[in-house]
């Protein structure tokens, strides 16, 4: 007792340094910048406001102009799409040895799942649902840009999507709140580190706030209408667990929220943002987002900048509005000077944490190349890609292949370096990594023969083609006839043993401003599927997909399925390491996959009409909520996945079947590898709410575990739930856990579970 006493001493002792030291360095923080607004001009002041682009990278339709004359001026607080460590250099010279107050600039660039190392789409690091992981990919992406001279990364995008239409649903982490958030945490930890005294470390900035991922119809930048009810249980939860991670930044969304655009909507990015979540950073929009309030119909470019300013929005990104009218509107009173001074101090504050003021060339000075592409980051990259691959069908086990025979490698995909990496892969040099077909004969050496024919162009129609290759990612359209191209396919495929189909979308098909209302694998590649399925030889669809695509003819003929995504720049190796069975694969949706488009949106986690088909009901039910031509359910839910192993699970014990807040109890299931061959399994815990006093949803995710299992072997695993797990925001947005009856759901996805029922008292 005298030792447990003496621990928590000195615990609450060195709590109580970091306090105080922390309130000394915000203190000598504030002292340095309230000298310096002292020393500023409105025009100065403005110009911190201003985020300006070089043009180097091409993210939006905008590029500015006149931008050194500018800096020199002192009417730039930070530059974007600027990537070459020495440019860099030159433009923070122009800043702190040329302009009157030698303020230092901030340089960002959408890294977004990797720098040059590149890692899975977002979308797809999210399916290997491993925290420590994820959070490594934000690490080695602060590293190689931070040795670019880059301090700032657009991301995490923690937008809940559940709309595959939407493009942007490949750059987010699917339709879950509680994964979602997990996630977003995740990654503000990896890019950011602990604070930012190391020069590796860079700042975060979460996008996009709000409900970015809910636009109508899946059509990138369209209206987003929801309660408050549904924000703040489904859409908030991951930025605000973004912003309890410390997230320096926040990026406005371009989508309204209640009639308002994001931008300017005070009570999203002051009363919710700062008052509610205690955010001290500072928030910036979206690309010529205060701009494109006009549009909306919010007014002149005065008035939408008077609106995003006064709102909390304190940097502009490349519309200028606010250097352009602000001072008109300090002297009309449409704005007043405290408000300037609170964004410029905001902005000033993230670059004194960032040590720019000490040291302004802190991540432009040395030779820190030799810190990026590495050999040991690439490997991480593969081994990385392999977690997020996931298995959706194989029939009689044909997968893995052995390395014998011969393969016929087909399709669009199948020899395209530049489609590897997927979309926001702005860094990547594209041409350097390995195709599929590349990477498999590099794999195989000569104990494989493979094949190869192009098969078919990406889609019939040429100009759909040209709009989803863009940035460089052409497939080369052949000029051939579609039959011809089958053709040679075909003659391919006879002299093969079995037959790998690499088919599925471009990256540039996913992606801002990709949406589709055809989710489905375009059609001149499904005429081509159709055709080798129909040769009666083994088919094994390699999928490349930046979203959930409609499946289901294929999951009714292609005997095997494998979901690669866009595997980042060692796509090819970590292909050929789950294909050949180096790698068992373990990856679990994060998105439920519909049958088709008319389902969506489409989610595991939806609430009950009060005519819902239930166990007992067959489809179709006439006067239930249900459709005529197509069932409910989604082709693969929700936490779908499999291996080449087998799993069982055994029924769920609870360690009570009642608790009261404050206590807890423990959900235990007996996991076991039936099969022989050693895997990684995905547990799931799910909760639903019975009775509430709002609806609540049918299945929530509340915890997951991967565990590693040898063949044969059993292992338990259990979960704790407490009174905070089953919290939800009621109908006056009170965060409360009701009594009551609950289900506890445990299983290898959201729909394949075990259950059980308690009570909270």
């Amino acid at each position: 007792m005298r030792y447990l006493k003496l621990t928590l001493l000195l615990a609450c002792t060195w709590v109580s340094h970091v306090a105080v030291a922390q309130k000394q360095q915000d203190l000598q923080m504030k002292t340095f910048v309230d000298a310096l607004l002292k020393k500023m001009t409105l025009e100065e002041k403005l110009g911190q406001l201003n985020l300006l682009t070089s043009g180097e990278v091409v993210t939006g339709s905008a590029v500015s102009t006149g931008v050194e004359a500018k800096i020199k001026a002192g009417q730039v607080g930070a530059l974007l799409n600027m990537t070459k460590v020495g440019d860099i250099r030159k433009a923070q010279q122009m800043a702190v040895e040329q302009s009157r107050l030698k303020i230092p600039l901030l340089f960002g660039l959408d890294v977004v799942h990797g720098y040059k190392t590149t890692f899975p789409i977002p979308l797809a690091l999210s399916c290997s649902w491993d925290m420590n992981m994820i959070e490594r990919s934000a690490r080695v992406a602060a590293i190689e840009a931070s040795a670019d001279g880059i301090n700032w990364t657009f991301s995490p995008m923690v937008d809940i999507a559940r709309d595959a239409r939407w493009g942007r649903i490949a750059e987010g982490s699917g339709e879950d709140p509680y994964l979602g958030a997990r996630i977003a945490a995740a990654m503000v930890r990896g890019y950011q580190g602990n604070n930012f005294s190391e020069n590796s470390n860079i700042l975060a900035c979460v996008k996009h706030f709000a409900l970015y991922g809910a636009a109508e119809a899946g059509r990138d930048y369209n209206t987003t209408d929801m309660s408050r009810v549904r924000m703040y249980n489904e859409y908030f939860p991951p930025y605000k667990a973004a912003v309890d991670a410390g997230a320096a930044t926040i990026m406005t969304s371009f989508n309204e929220v209640d009639g308002i655009p994001a931008t300017a909507n005070k009570w999203l990015m002051t009363d919710v943002l700062r008052k509610q979540w205690g955010f001290k950073g500072f928030v910036v929009t979206d690309y010529t987002a205060i701009n494109e309030m006009m549009a909306h119909g919010m007014g002149d470019l005065q008035t939408v900048s008077a609106l995003a300013l006064n709102a909390g929005t304190d940097m502009d990104m490349v519309g200028e509005g606010f250097t352009g009218t602000i001072a008109k509107s300090l002297k009309e009173g449409k704005v007043d000077i405290n408000t300037i001074n609170t964004a410029c101090r905001r902005i000033l504050e993230a670059k004194y944490k960032l040590g720019l003021f000490t040291d302004p060339y802190r991540n432009c000075k040395g030779d820190r190349t030799a810190e990026i592409y590495t050999p040991e980051k690439r490997l991480e990259a593969r081994k990385a890609a392999t977690e997020t691959f996931v298995l959706l069908k194989n029939q009689q086990q044909l997968l893995p292949l052995k390395k014998q025979g011969s393969i016929a490698l087909i399709g669009p995909l199948a020899n395209s370096r530049v489609n590897m990496t997927g979309t926001w892969s702005v860094s990547a040099e594209i041409t350097k990594h390995p195709s599929l077909l590349e990477a498999l004969r590099q794999s195989v050496g000569s104990q494989v023969k493979v094949n190869y024919a192009k098969g078919s162009n990406l889609t019939a129609d040429s100009m759909l083609e040209i709009n989803s290759t863009m940035f460089g990612r052409t497939l080369y359209r052949d000029a051939r006839t579609a039959a011809e191209l089958r053709k040679e396919a075909l003659e391919i495929a006879s002299q093969s043993d079995i037959i790998v189909a690499a088919l599925g979308e471009s990256s540039e098909m996913t992606g801002e401003a990709a949406s589709r209302t055809d989710i489905g694998i375009p059609d001149t590649q499904k005429e081509l599927l159709a055709a080798l399925v129909a040769t009666g030889k083994p088919v094994v669809l390699v999928l490349f997909a930046g979203r959930p695509m409609t499946l289901t003819w294929e999951n009714e003929h292609v005997p095997a399925i494998l979901n690669v995504w866009f595997g980042g720049c060692e796509a090819g190796a970590a292909i050929a390491d789950v294909l050949f069975g180096d790698v068992n694969p373990s990856g679990k949706l994060t998105t439920s996959f519909p049958q088709n488009v008319g389902q969506l949106p489409l989610y595991y986690s939806h609430k009950n009409t009060g005519r819902p088909l239930t166990a007992n009901d067959k489809w179709f039910t006439k006067f239930h909520s249900n459709y005529l031509d197509v069932s409910n359910e989604p082709l693969y839910p929700f936490g779908y996945g499999l291996s080449y192993s087998t799993y069982t699970y055994s029924d769920i014990r609870l360690s009570a079947n009642q608790f009261k807040p404050g206590g807890q109890i423990t959900a235990t299931v007996t996991v076991t590898n039936t099969s022989k061959q050693d895997g990684v399994e995905i547990v799931q815990l799910y909760t639903r709410d019975l009775v509430g006093s709002i609806t609540r949803p049918v299945k929530e995710l509340k915890g997951f575990q991967r565990i590693t299992l040898k063949a044969g072997e059993s292992k338990e695993v259990t979960f704790t739930i407490t009174a905070n797990d089953l919290k939800f925001y009621n109908s006056e947005l009170k965060f409360v856990a009701e009594p009551g009856e609950f289900k506890v759901f445990i299983g290898g996805n959201s729909r394949d579970v075990k259950e059980a029922g308690f009570k909270l008292l």
